[in-house]
């Protein structure tokens, strides 16, 4: 398995420091969400583990190796990235889109994996079976909605079977059983191959549920990081989300539940919380 860490990372946009200083490790064969409120730098973290964003400071490495200082084509072969605003080629099917995904794994650039190899079928295959995109396959995809665009874009950074996978808000413009599936999906690829996946969400309570290992971000540095039922408590919903809550076991997964108390309920009489399932 690969592994991916970053070591005194700082990250800029032009002169403006987003990320400074920045040690952590994403854990080999576990998904970890990295949540946060807008802004706190969760989406640049992920650019800079993707080699898309050079480090002003420090460095991220792949197995061992200073991320920059491999080929690009190499990096794809271990690293996926599903970005959080996509943008496909006008005109292209949603099959050919999605066997992009195996460009990595070519030779030379060959449009759609009917072009590929019987590798390249399988993949392309099996991400979009996945996904529930096969009835997709021949439409162009700028004639999708917003939720079916979505999973096919997450069909093809399946596609690409990379041991470690990046997503940014990969629920978005998902319906809750659309977004539930996409997560199940996931989690399912992680168990069944070991791969290595890092998840930028919003929904914290998602977050908890699904997550190995989190990774909470304020103003651009790790506030907290480790299992959900150790890090996910009232006073760290305060401090990185400015939010009065309170936290019980989810009666489905156990796992951390945050109940917004919002303005006229955060004088709600405070009860020990109750001990989180095992």
């Amino acid at each position: 398995m690969a592994t991916l860490q970053t070591s005194g990372l700082t990250l800029k946009y032009d002169h403006r420091t987003v990320i400074e200083g920045l040690s952590t490790e994403i854990p080999e064969g576990r998904v970890t969400m990295i949540v946060g409120a807008n802004a706190c730098g969760k989406s640049t973290l992920l650019r800079g583990l993707a080699r898309l964003l050079k480090p002003a400071a420090g460095a991220v490495t792949l197995d061992g190796r200073d991320i920059h200082r491999r080929r690009a084509r190499e990096v794809a072969r271990t690293l996926g990235l599903l970005p959080q605003h996509p943008t496909a080629p006008a005109g292209i099917t949603v099959r050919d889109l999605v066997g992009r995904g195996r460009y990595p794994h070519q030779g030379f650039f060959r449009s759609g994996a009917t072009a590929g190899s019987v590798d390249d079928e399988r993949a392309v295959q099996q991400a979009m079976a996945a996904t529930e995109t096969l009835e997709l396959a021949g439409r162009n995809v700028d004639e999708l909605s917003g939720g079916q665009r979505q999973r096919v874009w997450i069909a093809m950074a399946l596609a690409q079977e990379t041991e470690v996978l990046l997503l940014d808000e990969p629920t978005t413009y998902l319906d809750l059983t659309h977004q539930l599936e996409v997560l199940d999906l996931i989690t399912d690829l992680n168990r069944r191959r070991g791969t290595t996946v890092a998840i930028v969400l919003h929904d914290l309570n998602l977050a908890a549920r699904y997550a190995d290992h989190i990774i909470a971000m304020k103003d651009g540095r790790i506030v907290a990081e480790g299992a959900a039922r150790a890090v996910v408590t009232e006073e760290l919903v305060r401090e990185v989300f400015g939010l009065a809550s309170r936290v019980l076991p989810d009666p489905v997964s156990g796992a951390p539940l945050i109940i917004p108390l919002g303005r006229h309920h955060a004088s709600f009489p405070h009860t020990t919380t109750p001990e989180l399932v095992p």
